[in-house]
């Protein structure tokens, strides 16, 4: 197992490599991909409302005994809600799902790790390096991240977000978080690139928590969503599964970097 993981390395590396020196059709995402992406986000949202209004469906879990016996043992399940290549006018659209049982958590426990920005650098290490708040208006939170993600290659991006928070009752609560803008750095100089030097990691990104207080603990689950650069004509069989795979493990790292710090926090 360890040589076969090791063995593939340099491929991985190579084909990484070659994604980002392909000539990018689009330097930014065209109209039609952003309006893909607006459409289908907005039938994420529509259906996680109707979801926030009803206690005994506020989560897409299932009630299958073995469901909610490995999530108490603590596992993490993590889906993919769209089995099918996503692809439109240059870009792919991704969405997965995760869910966690953090024992003896609580609700307001989950809230408190949410809203503290500036403690993201410390609960979502080393992938968020800064996290700021930006201001709070209407309703809405606006904050500012740097993450770095290293899937064979380094990515550092300058991200913000428009978020919402909300709650049905003490025991159930969720945030909205919309992306507003994503910029690319060089990882090497942490300058911005331009948009036309920028290689479509990542264009957009929208995240949606949902969690719920019972069974003597917290059940989280997070949505993503994210519109990335398509892959290069022929070099989908090489590139697919690696650029497929990278917002499968960011979620996995985001879900489990969130239960540790929740569990740190509430002893």
């Amino acid at each position: 197992m360890t040589h076969r993981t090791t063995s593939r390395t340099p491929l991985l590396t190579a084909f990484a490599l070659l994604f980002l020196h392909t000539p990018r059709l689009f330097a930014q995402p065209t109209p039609a991909a952003t309006a893909a992406f607006n459409t289908y986000t907005q039938s994420v949202e529509s259906r996680l409302a109707q979801q926030h209004h009803s206690s005994t469906n506020f989560l897409s879990v299932s009630s299958d005994p073995q469901t909610l016996t490995r999530l108490r043992s603590g596992e993490i399940i993590l889906e993919n809600l769209i089995p099918t290549h996503a692809e439109t006018s240059g870009a792919l659209l991704h969405h997965w799902r995760g869910t966690a049982f953090a024992p003896g958590a609580t609700a307001a426990d989950f809230e408190r790790l949410l809203t503290n920005f500036n403690a993201y650098p410390k609960n979502f290490s080393p992938e968020v390096l800064q996290a700021n708040l930006i201001s709070q208006q209407n309703g809405h939170t606006f904050a500012s991240m740097r993450v770095r993600q290293r899937h064979v290659i380094t990515v550092l991006m300058d991200t913000a977000y428009d978020i919402t928070f909300g709650r049905l009752d003490a025991n159930h609560g969720y945030s909205i978080s919309q992306s507003t803008r994503i910029s690319e750095l060089d990882p090497k100089t942490n300058l911005a690139l331009s948009p036309s030097e920028e290689h479509g990691f990542l264009w957009r990104l929208n995240t949606y928590w949902s969690y719920e207080e019972r069974d003597g603990g917290l059940y989280l689950q997070i949505e993503s969503v994210s519109l990335t650069r398509a892959i290069p004509t022929g070099l989908g069989w090489a590139i697919r599964p690696y650029v497929e795979s990278i917002p499968r493990e960011s979620l996995d790292f985001t879900l489990r970097s969130a239960v540790n710090a929740i569990q740190k926090g509430s002893r």
